[in-house]
C-alpha cells in the first residue's frame, strides 16, 4: 500500500536524506518553491472520481492526533445540509463529470442531524455513498435509517470504521477512554447486518504491517467479525499524522526519487466541500486533509476547483507522498 512510511522505525534512507536536507525555518511557505529553492511538487487535475463532504467538525471523541482537531466542542466547520449537498450533485450531473462516489468525513458524520437524509439524496441519484465513522453512539442512533437505506440500496452504501489498533489500550490511548467497546459493538452490528464495511487502522506503534494485520485478524476472529485483515480493501492502514513531526518538503525531483507519480495523489481525482462556521456558502478544497487553510480554497463550484494543486503543506508530504496513503483507500 505504501511506498514510504515516515512513521516506521525502519524508514528508508531516502526519507532520512530528504529530512536532513530540507531545512526547517521557511518550509511550506512559497507555493512555487521549497525552502531551499527547488521547484515545488504540484499535482495536475485529471478527473473527479470522488467528491468528499466534511459533514462538520463536531465529534463525540477528541482523538490525540486528529488532523482536523475534531471534538465535542470544535464547530469551526458547520454541519453540511441536504440542500448544500444537492447543489454539488446537481453540478456533477449538469456538467456530466462522471463522478461515481460521494464520500463523507467529519468530525463524526452521524452527529450531523441530516446525515441519513443526505445519504438518501446521494443514493437515490445513483451515486455510491461512502462514510467514515467511529461506529459509536451517534451512528447507532441512526440504525433504523441505515437499515432502510441498506434494504433499498444495498452495496451502494459502504462504511469505514476507525479502529486505530487491535489492542484496546492502544486504541484508547489515541481515541480516549471507553471508546473501544462501543466501536467493536458498532462494527459487529454493521457486519452482522450485511453492510459493506472496511476498517481503518494505523501504521504506527512500532509494529510492522504484517504484525498489524495479523493482530487485527486475531481480533476479528475473536469477535466474530467477518473481515479479512490481510485484504487491503478491508483493512486500510494509514500513516500516523503527527503535527509536531518535522517533515520534508516535496520538490519536483522527489517523484522519481520516491517512485511516485503525481496522478497517485488524492488531489488528482478528488475534491472536498467544507462549510466554515458563519459562512453563507460552502467552498471547495483539494482534499480531506486541508480544511482550515484559506490559501487552499479553490472556489465555490466544482468546475472552478479543477486546477493544479501545489503540495505546500506538511500533510501533503507526511500522509500522501511519503505515507503513500489516500482517504479513498
Amino acid at each position: 500500500m505504501s511506498v514510504l512510511d515516515p512513521t516506521s522505525q525502519d524508514s528508508p534512507a531516502v526519507f532520512d536524506a530528504l529530512v536532513s536536507s530540507a531545512g526547517c525555518s521557511a518550509k511550506f511557505r512559497d507555493p512555487e518553491r521549497t525552502a531551499d529553492g527547488q521547484p515545488r511538487a504540484h499535482v495536475d487535475w485529471i478527473r473527479l472520481e470522488t467528491l468528499w463532504f466534511c459533514t462538520g467538525t463536531l465529534c463525540n471523541l477528541a482523538c490525540r492526533n486528529c488532523y482536523i482537531e475534531s471534538s465535542p466542542r470544535n464547530d469551526r466547520l458547520a454541519y453540511i445540509t441536504v440542500a448544500e449537498v444537492a447543489t454539488y450533485l446537481d453540478e456533477i450531473e449538469r456538467e456530466r463529470l462522471g463522478t461515481a462516489t460521494i464520500a463523507f468525513t467529519g468530525g463524526e458524520p452521524f452527529m450531523n442531524p441530516q446525515m441519513v437524509a443526505i445519504l438518501e439524496e446521494v443514493l437515490r441519484r445513483g451515486f455510491r455513498a461512502f462514510v467514515l465513522t467511529n461506529a459509536m453512539r451517534p451512528m447507532m442512533k441512526c440504525r433504523p435509517g441505515l437499515l432502510d437505506l441498506l434494504e433499498r440500496y444495498g452495496e451502494s452504501l459502504s462504511l469505514r470504521v476507525s479502529a486505530d489498533h487491535f489492542l484496546p489500550e492502544v486504541h484508547e490511548a489515541e481515541r480516549g477512554p471507553r471508546s473501544w467497546k462501543p466501536m467493536l459493538q458498532g462494527l459487529a452490528w454493521l457486519t452482522g447486518c450485511g453492510f459493506e464495511v472496511a476498517v481503518a487502522g494505523r501504521r504506527a506503534f512500532g509494529a510492522s504491517e504484517t504484525e498489524t494485520r495479523a493482530g487485527f485478524q486475531a481480533l476479528f476472529a475473536a469477535q466474530g467479525i467477518p473481515l479479512d485483515a490481510h485484504d487491503p480493501s478491508r483493512l486500510v492502514l494509514f500513516p500516523e499524522m503527527d503535527p509536531q513531526r518535522d517533515v520534508p518538503e516535496i520538490s519536483e525531483s522527489c517523484w522519481s526519487k520516491l517512485g511516485r507519480q503525481p496522478s497517485e495523489m488524492m488531489c488528482a481525482t478528488s475534491r472536498m466541500v467544507i462549510k466554515r462556521k458563519g459562512d453563507a456558502e460552502p467552498v471547495v478544497v483539494p482534499c480531506t486533509l486541508l480544511p482550515y487553510q484559506p490559501e487552499m480554497e479553490l472556489g465555490r463550484t466544482l468546475v472552478s476547483s479543477f486546477r493544479r494543486v501545489s503540495l505546500n503543506h506538511p500533510h501533503c508530504a507526511q500522509f500522501c507522498v511519503l505515507g503513500g496513503a489516500s482517504c479513498s483507500g
